[in-house]
């Protein structure tokens, strides 16, 4: 998936033009970096369109401990969008990562974030209509 692809797919999960697209995905990565290790920042970002890679690197190997709350307010601030169109794009721009990486590194990201954070991430298979459970 390049660039292109990766925020046309973000921005029509999300209903958004891809002008608003390409800041909703540019918001998203930076807070997800955040929130992530940085170790687990890298392999993500090696896994995405180079155009996308910046966006998830950072000073700090640690992350930072916020909730999902927190994570729609970071990503609405840094776009410039209401809370409401910020947990869209949250949801829409996890779903393409999912998309584009790899399930087991996928996974590894989830496992760094709380549970809250699975309302957020759709589950597998639900675009081809097949649920599985979560843990």
């Amino acid at each position: 998936m390049n660039c292109a692809e990766f925020v046309a797919a973000a921005g029509r999960r999300a209903g958004v033009p891809p002008e608003q697209a390409h800041a909703l995905t540019r918001a998203t990565l930076e807070t997800l970096a955040d929130r992530i290790s940085g170790g687990q920042a890298r392999e993500v970002a090696a896994q995405l369109p180079p155009e996308l890679r910046d966006y998830l690197r950072k000073e700090q190997e640690f992350p930072e401990p916020f909730g999902l709350g927190q994570f729609i307010r970071r990503v609405s601030d840094r776009a410039g969008v209401n809370t409401a169109q910020g947990s869209a794009a949250v949801r829409a721009v996890l779903a393409t990562v999912r998309q584009a990486i790899t399930g087991t590194e996928f996974e590894d990201v989830v496992s760094q974030l709380p549970k809250e954070y699975w309302e957020v991430i759709t589950p597998v298979g639900v675009e081809v209509g097949v649920r599985r459970g979560r843990r």
